[in-house]
């Protein structure tokens, strides 16, 4: 066998395990496939000390396959970029839930993070049978919903959602950035880098940082 053909065969194996890979994160979309709307659910930003709490739902086409979707903590910023455009390509419909720092602070990061997946599921221009959710049961939702723990890693819908919320998330910080340069957003997306903590022991909080977050720190 020549190199080009070992490489070429190489190439064939990788692509056959990433297909039988997004088949098995298919498994609950298989499974309700009954339902004509199937809607994964996940956020972002639970953990930061500054900027909004963000969630994602996504309504993918019945038999879509997307390769290399995953848990967005598994892939890199480059391959979250070109997924994001691809899932937005292909979705039946997204719908983004944004919550403030200081709305979080009001009613407390868990029911920030409810709230956030309850505007995401009001935004979609369809209405799905099936919630599929990474991990959480989302309180004043009618709909039908499947929790699934480390759903973003289990579910093709679920992955895709988790994608869109945290390329969302970082585009939001990257603009907050240009606004409070001196706690480099761009780069932490608010959580508590070294750098991050020392600017802000130096310089006290800006308008975006979750002040029941930070009130050890100060």
């Amino acid at each position: 066998m020549t190199k080009k053909e070992e490489q070429e065969a190489k190439r064939k194996k990788k692509l056959e395990a990433e297909l039988e890979r997004v088949e098995q994160m298919c498994q609950y979309e298989k499974e309700y496939a009954f339902a004509e709307y199937i809607c994964g659910i996940d956020e972002v930003g639970r953990g930061p000390l500054a900027g909004p709490v963000t969630a994602c739902a996504v309504i993918l086409p019945k038999d879509c396959r997307i390769l290399y979707v995953n848990d967005s903590k598994k892939l890199s910023e480059k391959k979250r970029e070109l997924l994001y455009a691809e899932i937005m390509e292909k979705a039946v419909s997204v719908g983004i839930g944004i919550v403030s720092n200081g709305v979080i602070d009001e009613i407390n990061i868990l029911q920030a993070t409810y709230e956030a997946m309850r505007q995401a599921i009001g935004k979609l221009t369809v209405t799905p049978e099936i919630l599929l959710n990474d991990a959480v049961t989302i309180p004043e939702v009618s709909i039908q919903q499947v929790p699934i723990i480390k759903g973003d890693a289990k579910s093709m819908s679920i992955a895709a959602a988790s994608i869109v919320a945290k390329v969302t998330r970082d585009h939001l910080m990257e603009d907050m950035d240009k606004l409070y340069p001196f706690y480099h957003f761009a780069k932490n997306k608010g959580y508590g880098t070294k750098e991050h903590m020392e600017a802000l022991q130096k310089l006290g909080p800006c308008p975006i940082h979750r002040r029941t977050f930070i009130k050890n720190f100060l």
